[in-house]
């Protein structure tokens, strides 16, 4: 019987479009891409830089940028377009290096705190603490005092021993939830050591928190060795680096040679540019890391 009703039900929704991430989105692929450009031609400069870093060509001295001499010479006649690849080098190295220390160290001490007994817990982050209200420039600078003139290995070492403190103060909490997990438990009634149980069963846990700063211990590291040299308390300017090459600016400005400024600076600052993009990379990606409990980290 057709009373003018139809019987309605719930109408199916199409099915939804599944749309295809790309997969550069939400990287920072332009910072990778120039990062790697500028780390791979400061490790293989010599297969393209046309000439000597270290010669000094007095006649050519103060030179603008021109044909010959792409990005112009500085008052010692040195050409500038080989000493940003050459003194690349240097300073990367010296920003790998101090990282790499204070990494080492703030997972030491970081473990040491969080395994230790309660006083030896209190008596390291009180001396964190400490370490940390004194500046870090001010550190650098005593220490480097003391151990002499600079050099690479001097300064890598000074700037990896005054910047662990916060990698120790994220490990030493890590290392404090993670501690009684049952293959911890089960490592030490197995008679694993200390570090075996850091770097064996822990580490892989929170690589991925201190991975982030890390990163950002590298920029640091590059910053602070322009800083000291533009101070003149870094390299000497006969160690072609950023920072040495920087050290100059003084007196560019006073004569008006604006290439001894600019390119060094601008190389400087894409470098710190593309390592703070990657560390902030690396900082939004760490929550997507496996979890502590996963059999696989065990």
């Amino acid at each position: 019987m057709d009373n003018g009703f139809v019987l309605a039900g719930i109408r199916p929704l199409p099915a939804p479009r599944c749309e295809k991430e790309t997969w550069y989105k939400g990287r920072p692929v332009l910072s990778f891409c120039l990062f790697f450009l500028i780390a791979a031609g400061c490790l293989f400069c010599e297969a393209f830089i046309p000439k000597d870093p270290t010669f000094m060509d007095f006649y050519h001295a103060n030179t603008a940028p021109n044909s010959e001499f792409w990005f112009g010479t500085d008052t010692m006649g040195r050409d500038i377009f080989s000493m940003i690849w050459y003194g690349g080098r240097i300073s990367l190295l010296i920003g790998l290096l101090g990282a790499g220390i204070s990494a080492f160290i703030g997972i030491l001490l970081g473990a040491i705190s969080g395994l230790g007994p309660e006083w030896l817990d209190g008596l390291l982050m009180r001396f964190t603490e400490l370490f940390l209200s004194i500046p870090n420039l001010l550190l650098v600078l005593l220490l480097q005092a003391f151990l002499g003139e600079a050099d690479v290995w001097s300064l890598s070492f000074v700037i990896g021993v005054t910047s662990w403190t916060n990698i120790a103060k994220v490990v030493r909490t890590e290392v404090r939830q993670l501690r009684g997990c049952e293959y911890v438990i089960a490592a030490r009634c197995a008679g694993a050591g200390f570090f075996r149980i850091v770097f064996i069963h822990l580490l892989p846990n929170f690589f991925a928190s201190i991975l982030f700063m890390a990163v950002m211990n590298i920029r640091s590291a590059v910053s602070a060795e322009a800083a000291l040299s533009f101070l003149g308390l870094g390299l000497p300017l006969e160690v072609i680096s950023w920072g040495s090459m920087l050290s100059l600016s003084e007196q560019a400005f006073l004569s008006g040679l604006w290439w001894l400024i600019l390119i060094p600076g601008v190389f400087l600052i894409m470098t710190l540019l593309c390592i703070t993009n990657i560390g902030n990379y690396i900082r939004k990606g760490k929550s997507q890391t496996v979890s502590p409990q996963s059999p696989h980290l065990r």
